[in-house]
């Protein structure tokens, strides 16, 4: 029967299940339904953050506890998506949180009954079958609870076409996923935008699946049937990308209690992929070692500074909200200030989150300073050079610490890891980091974590390299599920058999002094809040240097003359060589003594023959 017309189509649904940050809508919901919108105007879409109702029941404080958990969020949903495994994975979930003040006085049983609770209310709530698909945006903490949903709604509803993607499986993995549950019909490979598209369109013309033509990025049960590659179809340039539509999520904030409103933060996009990622390395070891972030994504593309910050200035005002946090995986380098600049001369308080790497200028922080930037993640990983280059992070231990004081300096929180048990690490790249944990005592502590292996990094791609002699499922999800699907499915978090107890307590120590640098620096600015461990005053002529501790005296440094410009010359690291051709009127023989005695005293810090001066200029 010929279609009419002026009929619209059954509107579209997309997904977004518990437990991603409860302060944020989704920017994966947010770009699709844009982007849909655009392509297809008479298309209806919704987008449908669940984990936002899901936090008012069991309580921000709950959830957000939960959220920074990757495995104790997998439980919960796990033991109601195999009820009879729930013993089982009650034991993972005391295990994973004994070290989480908050989480460890969760009663389980009860959390997961008001779960359901709460996650049956919604999905009984909606009527599924008016949809023509339901998108399910699976992306970290996301894999039982969308599975969950997913049973339950094709149960209710056994017409219905669901559809998934996201970051927690790409590739060949899309094959045993829809292996182990049917009930997935269809699966996007890497970005999203283009195939959900076309499959939208297409699903307009066809009576039933198997009259579908194959569409690059959209993986089928034909597919899957008959071994098909996944492939990928991605927009070449992000001009082509509307500004994200979060419409549904403040439409959605709007009906909670009074007493439960809060204002969120603004997720958004400048970048897309990994520009180090696409520009250096062997075709097995592309970027870091250890990420597996960018298996989306096909090279590197970036937003204009006009798109950027149009997009924030029109985002902002629509919500009523100041806080931005930029998704990307790496912040462009190349035009980053220009970007940044742009967004300081909106004129609006911003408050605003990014990823960078390293070697990031000083100019480009204090344009992100400037802008608004309160909080940074940088790609630290490690404080041992020789570490750093197995890692293939492309920057040393004084990059890192150089760019530690800078964020000190500029008043950026440097929310930053350190990774710990890497395989193959040796007692040389320990004793390094005990070293450079000396002088990094002044600095935001970095946060320890354990090596957890990717799928799809360069460490499982490259195993003897690394010293690692197999790879397999993470051992917790052979809990979560029964032993068939964890037979059918390849997931995104691994583990290994090699050197990983030898790792565990190689690190200890490291471990120990991060613990002791944290309470260090606590303990320090809760007694001087607006000041610094180590910083100095510049008085012309002459400069001082001031060294405090939480427990000891301060000590200072009175540095005169030549001593002064040698000190503020290596506010960047410099090597030896350039610092004599800076000052000819003095000999090598003059300069390398005070040199020592700055490292000597943990004013300096020194790396093959390159110094850096650690003071950050301030008074109070």
């Amino acid at each position: 029967m010929k279609k009419d017309a002026t009929q619209l189509p059954p509107p579209v649904i997309l997904v977004s299940t518990p437990w991603p940050l409860y302060s944020r809508p989704s920017v994966q919901l947010g770009a699709l339904k844009a982007f849909l919108n655009a392509r297809h105007p008479r298309q209806r879409v919704r987008a449908f953050h669940l984990y936002l109702k899901v936090a008012e029941q069991v309580g921000f404080q709950t959830y957000h506890a939960i959220s920074q958990r990757t495995w104790p969020a997998e439980c919960v949903f796990g033991a109601l998506l195999f009820p009879e495994r729930r013993k089982e994975i009650k034991t993972v979930f005391r295990r994973e949180v004994k070290g989480e003040k908050t989480l460890r006085a969760i009663d389980f049983d009860a959390l997961v009954s008001q779960v359901e609770g709460v996650s049956e209310g919604l999905i009984r709530g909606v009527d599924w079958s008016g949809y023509k698909l339901v998108g399910f945006s699976i992306c970290l903490c996301q894999l039982t609870s969308s599975l969950y949903f997913i049973k339950r709604i094709k149960a209710l509803f056994p017409k219905i076409t669901i559809v998934v993607g996201g970051s927690m499986f790409a590739g060949e993995q899309a094959h045993g996923l829809m292996e182990a549950f049917p009930e997935v019909d269809f699966f996007i490979n890497g970005e999203g935008e283009i195939p959900l598209s076309q499959l939208v369109k297409e699903l307009d013309h066809v009576d039933a699946y198997e009259k579908l033509p194959a569409m690059p990025g959209v993986v089928s049960k034909r597919d899957v049937h008959n071994g098909t590659p996944a492939s990928l179809s991605q927009l070449t340039t992000l001009e082509d990308i509307p500004c994200p539509d979060y419409d549904d999520y403040f439409d959605l904030l709007k009906t909670l209690k009074r007493e439960k409103k809060f204002f969120p933060t603004l997720p958004a996009e400048i970048s897309r992929g990994c520009w180090w990622s696409s520009s250096v390395g062997r075709a097995d070891r592309k970027g870091c070692a250890f990420c597996n972030l960018n298996l989306q994504w096909a090279g590197y593309r970036s937003k204009s500074t006009h798109q950027v910050a149009s997009e924030i200035d029109y985002l902002t005002s629509r919500h009523g909200v100041l806080s931005v946090s930029f998704m990307d995986n790496l912040l462009p380098l190349k035009d980053s200030q220009e970007i940044f600049s742009a967004l300081g001369e909106l004129g609006k308080d911003l408050r605003l989150f990014g990823e960078i790497r390293a070697t990031t200028p000083r100019r480009i922080l204090k344009a992100m300073k400037g802008a608004g930037t309160g909080e940074v993640q940088i790609g630290i990983e490690a404080l041992s050079t020789a570490l750093l280059r197995k890692l293939n992070k492309g920057s040393t231990a004084i990059q890192n610490l150089q760019i530690m004081r800078d964020c000190e300096e500029l008043g950026i929180s440097n929310v930053s890891n350190l990774i710990l048990q890497f395989p193959g690490s040796e007692p040389d790249h320990v004793n390094e980091t005990l070293r450079v944990l000396d002088f990094a005592a002044p600095f935001r502590p970095l946060r320890a974590v354990s090596f957890w292996l990717g799928f799809g990094s360069s460490v499982w791609n490259d195993q003897a390299a690394f010293g690692v002699k197999a790879v397999f499922n993470h051992p917790n999800y052979r809990i979560l599920f029964p032993p068939r699907t964890c037979r059918a499915v390849r997931f995104m978090i691994q583990s290994y058999s090699g050197d990983r107890q030898y790792q565990k307590k190689l690190w200890r120590p490291v471990r120990e002094k991060i613990r002791a640098w944290k309470k260090a620096y606590e303990e320090f600015h809760s007694g001087y809040p607006r000041s610094h461990m180590l910083s100095f005053r510049d008085g012309r002529e002459f400069l001082i240097i001031r060294h405090k501790g939480p427990h000891r005296d301060t000590m200072t440094h009175r540095l005169t003359g030549k001593s002064r410009a040698i000190y503020l010359f290596c506010g960047r690291h410099r090597s030896l060589k350039r610092i004599v051709g800076q000052f000819p009127a003095l000999s090598e023989d003059k300069i390398l003594p005070f040199l020592r005695m700055m490292v000597d005293k943990k004013v300096m810090f020194e790396e093959n023959g390159r110094y850096l001066s650690l003071a950050v200029h301030f008074s109070d």
